[in-house]
């Protein structure tokens, strides 16, 4: 399986959350927060349940709250693609 990256978490939030008033996600974000960028708790569910979807990869709710950036969620996802 291919790596994750941003540019899925990108994809994943405009499709699941839209696009936020406070940043574009076009620019870079991999160390911005989600409450930086204007997401909430829901939306961060949202992002965890189509992660475990389309990637196989399941990060439980307490998890979600302490990948606190983009990159944080790269971290933890890609190490499990093979497991998973």
């Amino acid at each position: 399986m291919s790596q994750f990256s941003v540019d899925d978490i990108r994809r994943i939030l405009r499709a699941c959350a839209g696009e936020p008033d406070s940043i574009s996600l076009d620019d870079d974000i991999s160390a911005v927060s989600f409450e930086e960028m204007g997401y909430d708790s829901l939306a961060r569910l949202e992002l965890a349940a189509r992660i475990q979807q389309e990637f196989l990869v399941n990060i439980p709710e307490e998890q979600v709250d302490e990948l606190r950036t983009p990159d944080a969620v790269v971290g933890y996802v890609n190490p499990r693609l093979t497991v998973a």
